[in-house]
């Protein structure tokens, strides 16, 4: 079975818009957690703008509480800054199941690419060593349709995550044939070399069924942002009656 790994980012981007404590990260996880999610993920970034140092810190206490996974993704070429100590040695603290390098820049509002390999690849390599060192499992996110999963595998990693932002995108649009083609070629060329393979970006309820049935032997989805906006249509309407029942109780 494929796992679900949620991505709770969007809770600390809307506690940070606000200041203070809520909603709070670990209370949301949990909530996720109870509900039958297999692990949790988190994208630090250097600017702090949504998951600190602190939540990663607590988040890893959480999940081991529960004995779920915790994946932590980020660029490991990011400098450290006042507050974030650099990628590796946070998981060196948090030591997550999971670490997964995504090459995404400072100013980036999400991940949008994935590594090049040929450019990339020995640069990397002492990283991975590093983190499979501190017991994480290195998986690494690529664009469907690579060219160079050979380099990946040849680094040390475990698996790859196939950003599926694309993919979304041409099933909205209704044309997603030949990027389905790609994710199922990329996912079958990965585990001929013996890596696992994930996926993540722009996954949601309307797509992921279709893009499981394409593409063969997915271990795991991350999914944040379409889920946490998709749980507040689904819960709106409860919420506001239990304010306004509150209201009638007082009338």
């Amino acid at each position: 079975m494929t796992v679900l790994s949620v991505n709770v980012n969007k809770i600390a981007v809307l506690r940070n818009s606000r200041g203070g404590d809520e909603p709070d990260v670990v209370r949301a996880a949990r909530t996720c957690l109870y509900a039958g999610a297999h692990g949790i993920t988190v994208h630090p970034r250097p600017d702090q703008r949504h998951i600190r140092t602190d939540d990663v810190l607590a988040l890893a206490e959480l999940t081991r509480e529960n004995g779920v996974e915790l994946n932590i993704e980020g660029n490991p070429f990011a400098s450290p800054r006042p507050g974030y100590p650099g990628l590796v040695a946070l998981c060196a603290q948090a030591r997550p199941a999971q670490v997964t390098l995504v090459p995404d820049d400072d100013g980036q509002v999400t991940s949008d690419h994935g590594f090049d390999f040929e450019q990339d690849a020995e640069r990397l390599r002492p990283l991975v060593a590093e983190l499979k060192a501190l017991g994480c499992r290195v998986s690494v996110f690529v664009d469907a349709g690579c060219p160079s999963l050979a380099r990946a595998a040849g680094i040390g990693v475990d698996r790859i995550e196939i950003y599926t932002g694309p993919v979304a995108a041409a099933l909205a649009a209704g044309h997603a044939d030949e990027e389905l083609r790609l994710c199922a070629q990329t996912a079958r060329e990965a585990q001929a070399l013996g890596l696992g393979v994930n996926a993540g970006h722009d996954l949601s309820q309307g797509n992921l069924q279709e893009f499981l049935e394409a593409v063969p032997g997915v271990l795991e989805v991350s999914i944040g942002h379409a889920l946490f906006s998709e749980a507040i249509y689904a819960g709106l309407q409860r919420t506001l009656h239990q304010y306004l029942g509150i209201l009638e109780t007082r009338g």
